[in-house]
């Protein structure tokens, strides 16, 4: 079974607010992320919350106390939480501040065959990645701070890179300007 892996737990401090709980067109992006990935097929969703907790509809919430530490704590502590679902075999983990994001490239990542793939937009890595069960462990134990697997997927030959280009845009909102050009 795939599982998808939703990373939510920053305060957004560019943003001045927690990116989650942050409408675009009238809709929360943490509840727009879960949406499309329902969208896409893949019902057992996973939610990490740290700065801002509320409710999520369709998804079981994790929390992240250690949210200050960056990314990569919020990244341990899903997949570390995943390792003990035994019929989980892969993950595909994303951003909750990807307004860009569709269905159809959700898909295009979680039917690849291979267990370890990267999207990319304009020959860029970004989200949403998918990992075999295999990768988890090493994943946990490099993540830290504001990195994710970015070390242990670079250089490696078996990871899948997968062009989204004209299926959805990768840029992340980090900003209240960046929000403004969604909400027009």
């Amino acid at each position: 079974m795939v599982a998808v892996l939703i990373l939510a737990a920053g305060s957004g401090s560019r943003m001045g607010a927690p990116k989650a709980a942050i409408e675009i067109e009238g809709q929360r992006l943490v509840d727009r992320a879960v949406n499309l990935f329902r969208d896409a097929g893949y019902p057992e969703i996973y939610v990490v919350l740290g700065a801002w907790i509320g409710e999520v509809p369709h998804a079981e919430l994790l929390i992240n106390h250690d949210w200050e530490e960056g990314m990569g704590s919020s990244l341990r502590l899903g997949l570390s939480q995943l390792v003990g679902i035994p019929e989980i075999t892969e993950v595909i983990v994303s951003l909750v501040d990807l307004p860009g994001l569709t269905a159809v490239a959700i898909k295009r990542i979680g039917e690849e065959p291979h267990d370890l793939v990267v999207a990319t937009f304009e020959g860029k890595q970004g989200h949403p990645v998918k990992f075999g069960r295999a990768h988890w462990q090493p994943i946990i134990e490099g993540a830290g701070g504001d990195v994710g697997a970015r070390n242990y997927l670079r250089g490696r030959p078996d990871v899948h890179y997968i062009s989204l280009d004209g299926l959805a845009n990768g840029k992340d909102v980090d900003t209240p300007a960046e929000l403004k050009t969604f909400n027009s």
